[in-house]
């Protein structure tokens, strides 16, 4: 049996990546503390930027844990391991180089701590010895891939165990609890004591040191998805039968969530407030899986073009966006021109890049652009694991 790819994670990843940078163009407009702000604040963007907030990086760790699976089922754990530090890593340290020094420079001609030029800025006060914000250098919107890089380390030695027993007895309560009727928001409660016992202590920094609720919180939704993967078409049956349903409740959730949010706190507050988000984060959750099952599960030259455009358009957009933003921020424009012109300008020269970068070796393996095709035949030591048991391909 030959592996089966899901073109739907592939819309999924290539989507969610999307909105994470119209996010991060929204993050210039709302009231909430960013790299730089515009001289105008927008109320209005803060509900739709709260509603992408809850479940974009949540779908993101489940996709990577379900990329995971074609990444360690054709390698051992060496391998495994040295190909996660090469697709993870090296991008991060280039972008830290070359990409989040633009961004940091802005940041510090706002609040007045430089005057230099830019390039005297780089070589005499970016590389500085505290981390960002204390100094300045820093891996910004990239926390994500450090984060990636810990939790597989951590997780592989579960995830060889799941490869050579596929049908151990966990895996099997787990696939019975997610067959259950309901029993798929029972795999909300971990997540849930997470939050109540450590988010109260540990306030999220992206900093992966001392970052500890941020840390477990992401890491059970990236097991999360090498497991999904593992229930097989169980899976894909169980979001498709109940995508309708989930609609719905995160529908109501959301709107129960928005209302809580501005309510005086108090204990009913807080339930109402912890009970809502966690419906809702997983709601949209199954209700995305469920519905790209249904209606994106099918092969285009599109996808595959943007699927292997999206990292290097992940690691420049940022920078682009706070470039362009500071042309605009002390500008007298309408809010919604400013935002359709900067999303033009971030996904218009992150494409300019793009096609620059890919077009060499060096600047592909720096950024994190696949090759086309693989020439060297490598020895598969979980063939009959991959065939029987992953149904996807490796991304990020």
């Amino acid at each position: 049996m030959e592996t089966v790819r899901r073109y739907d994670l592939d819309w999924l990843r290539v989507l969610v990546f999307a909105l994470l940078i119209l996010y991060h163009v929204g993050m210039f407009f709302v009231p909430w503390s960013w790299h730089i702000k515009n001289n105008e604040i927008s109320e209005g963007l803060t509900i739709p930027m709260l509603f992408l907030n809850q479940w974009r990086i949540p779908i993101l760790f489940i996709i990577s844990g379900m990329g995971t699976c074609f990444a360690l089922s054709k390698r051992n754990w060496w391998q495994f391991i040295k190909e996660r530090h090469n697709r993870l890593m090296i991008p991060l340290l280039a972008g830290m180089v070359v990409v989040i020094a633009p961004q940091v420079y802005i940041e510090r001609l706002l609040d007045a701590s430089t005057t230099s030029g830019y390039f005297d800025f780089y070589l005499h006060g970016y590389f500085t010895k505290e981390p960002y914000p204390t100094g300045n250098f820093s891996w910004h919107h990239l926390w994500f891939l450090p984060y990636l890089f810990i939790y597989s380390v951590m997780l592989s030695p579960v995830f060889i165990y799941f490869r050579k027993f596929p049908e151990n007895k966990f895996i099997k309560g787990m696939k019975r609890l997610f067959q259950n009727k309901g029993g798929i928001f029972g795999f909300l409660l971990p997540l849930l004591l997470i939050f109540i016992f450590m988010e109260p202590l540990f306030p999220v920094t992206h900093s992966l040191v001392g970052d500890w609720y941020y840390l477990a919180f992401n890491l059970v939704f990236f097991f999360y998805g090498y497991l999904f993967i593992s229930f097989k078409e169980t899976f894909w049956q169980i979001v498709k039968q109940y995508k309708k349903m989930a609609f719905a409740i995160g529908a109501i959730s959301f709107t129960v969530f928005i209302i809580a949010i501005y309510q005086p706190e108090g204990p009913v507050q807080n339930v109402v407030y912890i009970t809502s988000k966690f419906l809702n984060i997983g709601s949209w959750i199954i209700a995305i899986f469920g519905y790209a099952a249904t209606y994106l599960n099918r092969k285009s030259s599109l996808v595959q073009y943007c699927n292997r455009a999206v990292y290097p358009f992940y690691i420049f957009h940022q920078t682009i966006t706070v470039i362009a933003a500071y042309f605009l921020h002390d500008k007298d424009i309408a809010i919604w021109i400013k935002f359709i012109l900067l999303t033009i300008v971030t996904f218009g020269i992150a494409w300019v890049l793009y096609e620059i970068v890919k077009r060499f070796k060096v600047t592909s393996i720096l950024f994190g652009i696949k090759p086309r095709k693989s020439t060297k035949k490598e020895k598969v030591p979980g063939k009959q694991f991959m065939n029987k048991f992953c149904v996807v391909e490796e991304n990020i």
